[in-house]
Order: structure tokens, then C-alpha cells, then sequence
């Protein structure tokens, strides 16, 4: 396999029957280039790195973690199964990139297991969000609504997700992607992020970290938590992405394989 073709894997892997011969993910991949894993947002697809992990596949094996639609899903039970694909795609630990949700996972598996972790990539993520009343509202809110409608809805408010950046051909891509999103999953991560804290225990994150914002966020304020952050984690390097929006990795214009390429061999 070459590093310019990202490997793609369900978020739990099965077990094999017992007379198939063991294989494992790792074998697909170059040893000798390290690993990205790519952690998505609520949505929870991995599709969204459409076009970013095709740029970050020319120095690196990528590997996308589409998020489980468990509906009793705890974040431990979500850091359980990425442990899982971790030590499918990879011997050694892997540079771990989550956006948004996926951040916030990303980094309390880097907790947890930060022999599995050699270096953190956080997009417009945060360690904790300020408005619970909201969180613990949106919810049931959403429970109560057809989900074949939550197309149209989010059509009224995608202005909190992108900026001036975006193209029609990136809203319309965007937009055919989201259908992808599964209900429960997508609840329950809104769920999880309402008792989600980590700010006390930031300064225990000892691998190289990354953090990426943009400045235009208006869903989180991404680039107020990307500095609270920057100045708790031992050595992280903080990048302010001027002009962009929460959902920055579909921008036409934003390279994430330079910007991560440049952090790492730096």
C-alpha cells in the first residue's frame, strides 16, 4: 500500500472465525511512516476529512475512525474501541487527529493511554464547554424531532459552522455527507460533551500537541479554548487559522498535511 491512499475501518473491528487466518490492519500499512488516525466531530462519519486525508497521505499512513452509533455509548467505551483500532493499524503509538468531538476523545484516550500516543493534532476542539444549560437541553430537543428532517434543519444553522472560506461546491459536499450521520450515536456524543471536563488534568498531556483554530468559529469558541489549552499543555504550539470556521477541514483552501507535516518534522 502507499502513503497516498488512506486506509478506511469501521470503528469496531469484528472477530474472525476461528479456522480464518489472522490478519490485522497494520499489515496494510507502511512501518516505516507514521500513523495518523483521523477522529471525527458529533458527526461521528469520518467523512468530513475528505479532503484533508488525502494531503496528510503524502507523509503519512491515514487511517479514518468512523465513531460507533451506540446508544449507550460512555466516552470510556468510545476510548476503548480507538484503543482497539490503534493496535490494529500500528505497532508503535500513532499521531492521534480529532476535530471538534474528536479532539475532546482524542485527548482523553491520550490520557488514559499515552503509550498509544505519540503526538496529538486538536482542531476546534475544546476541554470544556461553558454552556451546560444548552448541552443538556439539545438532546431531547432532538429526540423529539423526525430525524429525515434534520437535513432541513441544519440547513438554518450552518451559519455557526462556516465561514466566508467555504465554496458552493464545499456546502453541497458537505451537505450530502452529513445524511451519513446516525441518530443515537449523534445523541448520545451530545450527551457525553455535557459532563465532559478535562481542564484540571491538561498539564498530564506529556506528547507533542497541536492545537489548530479557527478564528471565525462561531459554533465553539475554539480559539479562546485552543490558548487556555496551549498554556496548560507542557510544550504545545498553538495555531490560530485566520478567517475560518468550525467545519474548516472541508475549506478548499485549507491544507492540513503542510500545516501537520510542518509541526512534526519541525
Amino acid at each position: 500500500m502507499s502513503p497516498a491512499d488512506p486506509v478506511r475501518v469501521p470503528s469496531e473491528v469484528d472477530g474472525s472465525a476461528d479456522d480464518a487466518p489472522e490478519r490485522h490492519l497494520r499489515d496494510l500499512i507502511d512501518p516505516s511512516t507514521d500513523t495518523v488516525v483521523l477522529v471525527p466531530g458529533l458527526d461521528g462519519t469520518a467523512e468530513l476529512f475528505y479532503r484533508q486525508a488525502p494531503l496528510l497521505a503524502s507523509s503519512f499512513n491515514v487511517v479514518a475512525f468512523p465513531l460507533p452509533d451506540k446508544r449507550q455509548a460512555t466516552m470510556h467505551d468510545l476510548i476503548d474501541d480507538l484503543v482497539v483500532l490503534i493496535t490494529e493499524v500500528s505497532n508503535d503509538p500513532v499521531i492521534l487527529c480529532g476535530e471538534s468531538f474528536g479532539g475532546a476523545l482524542s485527548m482523553s484516550l491520550a490520557l488514559q493511554r499515552p503509550d498509544l500516543v505519540e503526538g496529538l493534532v486538536i482542531v476546534n476542539s475544546f476541554p470544556y464547554l461553558d454552556n451546560r444549560i444548552e448541552l443538556a437541553i439539545a438532546p431531547r430537543v432532538i429526540k423529539l424531532v423526525p430525524w429525515a428532517a434534520m437535513p432541513f434543519i441544519r440547513r438554518f444553522t450552518e451559519f455557526r459552522l462556516h465561514s466566508a472560506h467555504v465554496l458552493d461546491e464545499d456546502l453541497r459536499e458537505f451537505r450530502t455527507r452529513m445524511r451519513g450521520i446516525q441518530r443515537d450515536g449523534y445523541i448520545r456524543r451530545l450527551e457525553i460533551i455535557a459532563d465532559y471536563d478535562i481542564r484540571d488534568r491538561l498539564g498530564e498531556l506529556s506528547m507533542p500537541v497541536l492545537f489548530l483554530a479557527g478564528t471565525d468559529d462561531r459554533l465553539v469558541p475554539s480559539a479562546r479554548w485552543a490558548r487556555y489549552m496551549g498554556d496548560r499543555v507542557p510544550g504545545a504550539e498553538v495555531v490560530l487559522l485566520d478567517g475560518y470556521g468550525h467545519c474548516c477541514l472541508i475549506n478548499h483552501d485549507l491544507d492540513l498535511g503542510t500545516l501537520v507535516g510542518q509541526w512534526w518534522t519541525g
